[in-house]
C-alpha cells in the first residue's frame, strides 16, 4: 500500500481533531445536548485522535523489522480501522464535521476500498436520531405526531446524513412521500464548527496557505450552511430547479409537498431508484455512461447557464434509473452567483481552458483575488498546478479514473513538492469555494464510473457556445430551443 493512503487518513482524525479543538478553545458556553456542547464535541474528536494515533504508533513499531509486504498489510488494517472509527464518530456528531466526512469519503481515491466503504455510510447510512426525537419535530412543526399527519409513517429512517434524516411515509390523500427531518440541536453544532474552522484556517494561512482569506472563506461557508438548515428555502430550491429542468431529457426534480413542509421539515413525493453503489454495480457500462454525463451536464448547465447550482455534490444525494436518467434530491447547499461574481472568475477559465495561456492565467487570477500583486511566479509552474484538476478539459477526449483522482489530490495537497511556492502563494476567493468542492466532487463520481468522453469540447458548449459534442449534448439543445432558453 503506498505511504500516501496510510497519511490520508492519519491526516483525516488530525483535520477533525484540529478543526473542534479550535472549537473549544473559541468556546465561551456549553449547552445541554451533547449535539451542541462544545466541550462534548471536542473531547470526542481528541479522544478519536489519540485512539488513532496510538494505533497509528503501535502499526509503525510493528512494521520496523517486518517484511515490506507485511508493513503494506498492517498499514492497510491500520486504514480500514481508523476509516471505520473516523466514520462513526463523524456520524454521530453531525454538522460541519459529517459533512467533511461525506466529501473524504467518495473524493480520496487514495484509502482503501474497505476505508471508503466504511466512510461511505456517511452519505445516508449515518446513525439515526431517536425516533421520538423525529417524531417530536414533526409535532413541533406540523402540529401533530406523525401517526395523525400521515396515514403511515415509518419510524426507522431511510436516510440519515449531516443535517437530518429522511423517513418514508404516505399522506393522507395516498401519495408516497420523503419527509426530511432536522436534527434537533443541529444548528448550534454547525455555528460551533464553523468557528472552529475559520481558526484553523487561520492556522493553515500562517503556515502554509499565506494567501488564504480565511475570515472570507469561512462567511461563505458560513452563510450556505445556514441556508441549509431553513427547509423553506430548500423547499423554493427544489420548485426553481423543478422548473428550470422541466422536461430535461435525462434530469430529474422531485416534487415539494408544500402544506407538509416548514422551516425543520421537508416533504417531497417518493422516488424510487437504485442508490450510486447499486447502480455501479449492476448497471451496464452504457448505461452508467449516460448517466456520468447527465450528473456533468446536471452541473454545467445550473453552474453557466442557470446561476444557481447544487454544492453538494455526493453520491448519497442522487437517485439513478435505469435508463441513464437521474434524480437530484437535495438543494440545502445552494450557491447563488451574486453580481458580477461569475464574471470574475470566467477569465480565468477562459485563460486556462479555451486559451491554454499561462500568462493569461495569472494575469486573470491576479484580477480575481486566485494571486496577489507582487508573487515572482513562474506562470508557467502556475498553470501546472492550477490544471490539475481541470486535465480533462485540455485534450479531445479523456477517460475519468480513480487513479487520476489519487494523483491530481496528490498534487494538490504536496505542499513539500515542486508546486510549494504556488501553494504558499494562492488564495481561495470566497466565490470560489462551493464551485470548487463541484469541481472535486463531480470529478471523482466520474472517476468511479470510469467516464470517457469528449469532456473538452462538451464544456466549450457551456463556456464558448460550442456545437454540441455528444449525443446527450444534442438532446440538450434541442430541449433549450424547445424551452425557449
Amino acid at each position: 500500500m503506498k505511504p500516501g493512503r496510510v497519511a490520508s487518513v492519519a491526516g483525516l482524525a488530525a483535520l477533525a481533531a484540529a478543526l473542534v479543538a479550535a472549537a473549544a478553545a473559541a468556546a465561551s458556553s456549553a449547552k445541554d445536548s451533547p449535539l451542541t456542547n462544545r466541550l462534548h464535541r471536542s473531547s470526542r474528536v481528541w479522544r478519536m485522535s489519540a485512539r488513532n494515533g496510538a494505533r497509528f504508533a503501535v502499526t509503525k513499531v510493528r512494521g520496523v523489522a517486518s517484511p515490506a509486504e507485511r508493513r503494506a498489510e498492517l498499514d492497510q488494517q491500520f486504514a480500514i480501522r481508523t476509516a471505520e472509527d473516523v466514520a462513526k464518530e463523524l456520524g454521530e456528531m453531525k454538522g460541519v464535521l459529517m459533512k467533511a466526512g461525506q466529501l473524504v469519503s467518495f473524493i480520496f481515491e487514495s484509502l482503501p476500498d474497505e476505508a471508503q466503504a466504511a466512510l461511505a455510510t456517511l452519505q445516508a447510512d449515518a446513525a439515526p436520531m431517536a425516533p421520538s426525537l423525529a417524531a417530536g419535530v414533526v409535532q413541533a412543526e406540523l402540529g401533530a405526531p406523525p401517526e395523525k399527519v400521515f396515514r403511515e409513517w415509518g419510524d426507522l429512517p431511510v436516510a440519515a446524513a449531516s443535517i437530518g434524516q429522511v423517513h418514508r411515509a404516505t399522506t393522507r390523500n395516498g401519495r408516497d412521500v420523503a419527509v426530511k427531518v432536522q436534527y434537533p440541536g443541529v444548528h448550534d453544532a454547525i455555528e460551533t464548527d464553523l468557528d472552529a474552522a475559520e481558526a484553523m484556517y487561520a492556522m493553515f494561512s500562517m503556515m502554509m496557505l499565506k494567501g488564504l482569506d480565511a475570515k472570507g472563506l469561512v462567511d461563505e461557508l458560513r452563510a450556505r450552511m445556514r441556508e441549509e438548515l431553513d427547509y423553506r428555502l430548500e423547499a423554493r430550491n427544489l420548485d426553481e430547479f423543478a422548473r428550470h429542468f422541466a422536461g430535461h431529457p435525462w434530469v430529474r426534480v422531485p416534487r415539494v409537498v408544500p402544506e407538509l413542509s416548514t422551516e425543520k421539515v421537508l416533504t417531497t413525493e417518493w422516488v424510487d431508484g437504485m442508490t450510486f453503489e447499486q447502480f455501479r454495480t449492476t448497471e451496464t457500462r452504457a448505461t452508467q455512461q449516460k448517466a456520468a454525463e447527465v450528473v456533468w451536464r446536471f452541473a454545467q448547465h445550473a453552474i453557466m447557464r442557470h446561476g444557481a447550482f447544487n454544492g453538494d455534490p455526493h453520491p448519497g444525494n442522487y437517485r439513478f434509473h435505469h435508463d441513464g436518467s437521474v434524480t437530484f434530491l437535495d438543494y440545502g447547499l445552494v450557491k447563488r452567483w451574486s453580481p458580477g461574481e461569475w464574471e470574475s472568475l470566467t477569465p480565468t477559465l477562459d485563460a486556462l481552458i479555451v486559451e491554454r495561456d499561462p500568462e493569461a492565467l495569472v494575469a486573470a487570477m491576479e484580477a480575481s483575488g486566485f494571486l496577489r500583486d507582487g508573487h515572482g511566479l513562474d506562470p508557467r509552474l502556475v498553470y501546472d498546478y492550477v490544471s490539475s484538476p481541470y486535465v480533462p478539459y485540455l485534450t479531445d477526449r479523456f477517460t475519468f479514473t480513480r487513479e487520476w483522482m489519487r494523483e491530481a489530490l496528490t498534487r494538490i495537497f504536496d505542499v513539500q513538492g515542486p508546486h510549494a511556492a504556488v501553494i504558499e502563494h494562492l488564495n481561495m476567493p470566497p466565490s470560489f469555494v462551493i464551485l470548487d468542492r463541484v469541481v472535486w466532487g463531480v470529478s471523482a463520481i466520474l472517476g468511479k464510473l470510469e467516464a470517457e468522453g469528449p469532456w473538452r469540447g462538451m464544456l466549450l458548449e457551456y463556456i464558448a457556445d460550442g456545437e454540441p459534442a455528444s449525443e446527450m449534448g444534442t438532446d440538450e439543445a434541442t430541449w433549450l430551443a424547445a424551452a425557449g432558453r
